[in-house]
């Protein structure tokens, strides 16, 4: 496992609905999600026991390997967008009932690998997303279009966006340069050179999102403060240094650690969640350290890699295999 500190501070199927590069009208029940008097995140503390994966919570949907999952923002409906390798952006509403009756929806926006995807929390219905082609684009569900927003010559690895800010989106390009687009302006509003390779990840603290915390495949992980990065030579807070690349650095809920390992937290400082491989999901003890249990069901096909936590619904947690599928635990 990484660093675990405290910061100093189509597959083809009849019945899927594929929409290529254009709309996704199937998609039109997405409303403006009413977040106000509510967190970001729910926080809590997770039964493990009470965790189960049911059949009907497994999904195929995009053909072959998932790089991005995230569940939508809401309170009131439980959907899940993924991308994969072939520039597939796959939707998957657990509590739709269209004619196929699967609630699987899958759009054809990029021409190749996805490597991104932002949901805005105070308005659900526009989704970015960006490729390796160097491409970023805003689905916007109630006109039914993927819009191009910004186009690079360089690959773009990552995007993400601070929680009190939807005008901004930040995305990381080329070899360890970090940008902010402005949606206002509709051009980038700064650019740093914050790595020595590509950055794998960008997240933002919950309690103080000035501070923001990138990996990169140059070995480590580091933590800035947006208030205070220098245009010719950025230096950040505190840098984390590893033997090798460096795939994903994520702060807490609270904000208070920083792990830098292949793993979600779960919906406190309690718990990490990262899939092992023996076809199981470890739970790791922030506290001690360990590992304290394992999910496993029979109904898991092969090793989960890419994972997500509702952000209201405490003990959801979805996980997708290298074919196509999620597999979405629950709390019974």
């Amino acid at each position: 496992m990484g660093v675990l500190k405290k910061p100093q501070l189509c597959c083809g199927h009849d019945s899927r609905k594929e929409i290529e590069g254009g709309s996704c009208n199937s998609m039109a029940r997405v409303n403006e999600n009413v977040n106000f008097g509510y967190p970001i995140r729910v926080r809590g503390c997770v039964d493990l026991e009470s965790m189960g994966l049911e059949p009907e919570n497994i999904a195929r949907f995009v053909p072959r390997r998932i790089l991005v999952l995230r569940f939508f923002p809401s309170t009131d409906m439980k959907l899940i967008a993924v991308g994969n390798k072939f520039g597939n952006v796959g939707f998957w509403d657990f509590d739709a009932e269209n004619e196929d009756g699967d609630g699987i929806y899958l759009c054809c926006p990029h021409p190749r690998l996805v490597s991104g995807i932002v949901i805005q929390p105070f308005s659900i219905s526009k989704v970015y997303t960006s490729c390796y082609d160097g491409f970023i684009r805003l689905m916007d569900v109630e006109k039914e279009i993927f819009d191009l927003v910004y186009f690079s010559d360089h690959a773009i690895f990552s995007i993400s966006q601070r929680t009190n800010d939807a005008k901004s989106l930040y995305f990381s390009k080329g070899h360890g340069v970090l940008n902010i687009w402005d949606e206002r302006a509709g051009k980038s509003s700064a650019s740093w050179i914050l790595h020595e390779d590509r950055i794998n990840t960008i997240d933002f603290n919950s309690e103080n999102t000035d501070i923001m915390a990138t990996s990169s495949t140059d070995g480590t992980a580091c933590i800035w403060d947006l208030r205070n990065i220098d245009a010719d030579k950025p230096k950040c807070l505190k840098t984390f240094n590893h033997k090798r690349a460096v795939h994903s650095a994520y702060f807490s809920p609270s904000g208070s650690y920083l792990a830098t390992t292949r793993a979600v937290w779960g919906w406190d400082d309690s718990y990490l969640f990262i899939g092992n491989m023996k076809r199981g999901v470890d739970v790791i003890s922030t506290a001690r350290r360990v590992r304290v249990a394992t999910l496993q069901s029979p109904n898991l096909s092969a090793i989960p890699c890419r994972f997500d936590t509702h952000p209201y619904q405490i003990g959801m947690l979805a996980g997708s295999i290298s074919g196509g599928q999620v597999y979405t635990w629950t709390t019974t």
